[in-house]
């Protein structure tokens, strides 16, 4: 029988029906949640059995929070956006997964938050042109490799 800490790691299902690849960093592979009304991006740290963030192990949560600062600062250059909401819900995915959302003031939901939102999906086309512009904005950051995109 194998245990946790030798399987694989692999994403939960859900967060994979939900996302397009944007790359790796150090720690977390970078995903973009596919809602074409707000550049979304979710990071999820490559550690098997990880639901919470107290559960990463202490040099692991740094790694974590520098990724989102970073990631954060990226999508901030690029976007431009009024807020930029940064939140740990996982209440579906069991599977620890940090979302960092670009929010604009005449964003359909604003104010109010856009979790627990029914998505809107990208057509094809302009999914892969949002991959290719964020995966641009964070071709910079320390560690990043980006994926191999179709289209």
């Amino acid at each position: 029988m194998t245990d946790a800490s030798s399987a694989p790691f692999a994403l939960h299902p859900r967060l994979v029906a939900a996302t397009a690849p944007l790359g790796e960093l150090p720690l977390s592979t970078v995903l973009l949640l596919d809602d074409h009304r707000f550049p979304w991006v979710m990071l999820v740290p490559r550690r098997d059995g990880i639901e919470e963030l107290f559960h990463l192990e202490p040099a692991d949560r740094s790694q974590l929070m520098e990724e989102i600062c970073l990631v954060s600062k990226a999508l901030e250059a690029r976007f431009r956006p009024f807020r930029l909401n940064v939140a740990d819900i996982g209440n579906l995915a069991y599977q620890l997964h940090i979302h960092i959302v670009c929010r604009f003031e005449d964003d359909v939901f604003w104010p109010k938050t856009v979790w627990s939102r029914e998505r809107e999906p990208y057509a094809p086309e302009a999914r892969t042109a949002r991959q290719r512009e964020t995966i641009e904005a964070f071709a910079d950051l320390e560690g990043f490799r980006p994926p191999a995109i179709d289209g």
